[in-house]
């Protein structure tokens, strides 16, 4: 087999590095010869962070409806990705381009979204650049993503790039979430304005498409074998569509790394708190007599007793798990887990997806541009259930709102800025509600919860700086407690319930970009909106030109 150019720069690297570290005979290596070692290292280095090195993924995927799988045991349709449930895993390294062909067999349109992947330079699709970490993908209309679909990122360090912890003897992915026996009532439920603010009953949690250990169906419960003495990284996210989940490990301890892209500070948990859409990296250690233990991922939704319950399973082990569940904090301790969330801070010397430590940027002395805050409510206008932002929810136009803004600057489709980003609107309406975001400007975004359940935001395009969380109502004076110094990177964060929280994010990423609640029936009916950022410049390396094969639809059918 043909060594790749990776292989070799590599050999060449470490063949220098051997000449320059071994003991030479006196005056072997003069100090010219020393320089032109270190120069030859920095471009073989360069030569490696090229993009070129990338590689290139092709995966063509067929989703369809199966009915043979039943998570929970009953009869209902289950949307799998060439036959998979959850969906394959997409492994990748910083930089690689992956080509997804999607066949979508259902009778109805599907949109699949990349949650957490940051589409840089260019807007009319997802992409990769520049990113490491755990994330995942799931189909975003419909409430499909209740019925399935869904499934995970790894996206790996370049060999270049050092990882701040030893590598693990293995890697597994927790797609946790709750899950409905009948997942499309959930539509016509809320459509229908058949339910009223409260939560949608949810039945159970699955771990990986799976049911809880020993469950009364006779269903497969999730295992994961480890090794005595050995190390394992658990990539977990909350697949769900609208509970968090606390998890927890019988015995064992979780040692924080990761969350959606950013190197955290190392923080040992016995338990941890995953909130819709969030994706975390935990560091295991079998370090406990060879047998089985329970995983635990309880909803920290305090009228709903539901738990997600799989195996870690020791290798060579020949007993079950026994004893009682580990128990987590109360559902109801806030405290509790806005103090942890707390805790989550950024690595500022370790590397990401480029050499340079991740402290290189921080926000201690940025200046704020624009102020964003957004409130979530709920409003029921003739039986009819809405979820808004500022007292506005969403009217999805016909023509989408990046080829509108594309061939007309949204003449026909919205009105730019038409509804206020600082305050509640007079009344409560429904809109196409589009800000504009000041391209290469700060901006500071307070989402204030005024309901009595969790939110979780996303921003599409963006990875945000999470500067604050609290109780109440949100207040200028709120500002003397910002974490300005070493504050967590990520794509989505979570708003409790009568709490606030804010966060800073760089709009230096030209496009129209969604900005919206991760809770499904939240999202679904109503709260959200776009951000438009602007660039005059068309120079394609700030934003690439739509694909020749742009699809006119809307008020643009027909035209060329």
């Amino acid at each position: 087999m043909p060594l790749r150019k990776k292989d070799i720069y590599l050999g060449l690297i470490n063949q220098i590095t051997r000449l320059m570290t071994e003991r030479p005979p006196a005056g072997a290596m003069s100090r010219g010869g020393l320089q032109q070692c270190f120069v030859a290292i920095s471009f073989l280095l360069s030569l490696l962070s090229s993009p070129t090195q990338a590689a290139n993924i092709f995966l063509d995927w067929n989703v369809a409806f199966d009915r043979t799988i039943k998570p929970v045991g009953e009869d209902q349709p289950v949307i799998t990705i060439n036959g998979m449930f959850p969906g394959p895993l997409i492994d990748s390294t910083t930089n690689d381009e992956i080509y997804v062909n999607i066949f979508n067999n259902l009778d109805e349109p599907f949109l699949m979204t990349w949650n957490g992947i940051e589409q840089r330079l260019n807007s009319w699709q997802d992409g990769v650049k520049d990113q490491i970490g755990s994330f995942f993908y799931f189909p975003s209309i419909n409430f499909h993503k209740a019925a399935g679909g869904f499934g995970p990122i790894r996206v790996n360090n370049r060999q270049v790039i050092h990882v701040p912890f030893d590598k693990p003897e293995g890697e597994f992915d927790l797609l946790i979430g709750d899950w409905n026996s009948s997942p499309f009532k959930l539509t016509r439920t809320f459509i229908t304005g058949i339910a009223g603010i409260g939560p949608v009953t949810h039945e159970y949690m699955l771990i990986n498409g799976k049911g809880p250990y020993n469950n009364s169906w006779g269903g497969q419960h999730e295992s994961i074998e480890v090794e005595q003495g050995k190390t394992y990284r658990l990539r977990i996210s909350n697949v769900g569509t609208e509970l968090s989940f606390n998890l927890r490990i019988q015995n064992h301890q979780m040692i924080l790394v990761e969350t959606e892209g950013s190197y955290t500070q190392k923080i040992t948990f016995d338990s941890l708190d995953v909130h819709v859409g969030q994706s975390y990296s935990v560091l295991v250690t079998a370090n406990k007599p060879v047998s089985e233990y329970f995983i635990v991922a309880a909803s920290t939704h305090p009228s709903l007793d539901i738990s997600g319950v799989a195996v870690l399973k020791y290798k060579y082990s020949t007993t079950q798990p026994s004893g009682p569940l580990p128990v987590g904090p109360p559902p109801s301790d806030k405290d509790f887990s806005i103090s942890q969330a707390k805790a989550i801070r950024w690595n500022m010397t370790a590397g990401a997806a480029r050499p340079n430590p991740q402290g290189t940027f921080n926000v201690t002395n940025v200046t704020i541009s624009q102020i964003f805050i957004l409130h979530s409510s709920y409003a029921r206008i003739n039986r009819r259930n809405h979820f808004t932002v500022n007292n506005v929810y969403y009217f999805t136009p016909s023509t989408p709102l990046k080829l509108a803004d594309f061939i007309a600057n949204g003449t026909g489709v919205y009105q730019l800025d038409k509804f206020p980003v600082n305050s509640n609107n007079a009344e409560v309406i429904q809109g196409t509600f589009v800000a504009s975001g000041i391209h290469k400007g700060w901006a500071e975004i307070v989402f204030f919860n005024e309901l009595d359940e969790m939110n979780s935001w996303h921003f599409d395009g963006f990875g945000f700086y999470v500067v604050g969380l609290g109780n109440g109502e949100w207040s200028s004076a709120a500002r003397e407690t910002y974490n300005l110094f070493d504050p967590v990177v990520r794509s989505t964060i979570q708003v409790y319930p009568g709490g606030w929280s804010a966060v800073y994010v760089y709009l230096d990423n030209p496009g129209m970009w969604n900005l919206r609640s991760q809770i499904l029936k939240n999202w679904y009916l109503g709260q959200e909106l776009y951000v438009r950022v602007y660039d005059a410049d068309p120079d394609p390396a700030k934003e690439r030109p739509p694909p020749g094969n742009l699809l006119h639809c809307g008020i643009f059918d027909g035209q060329i």
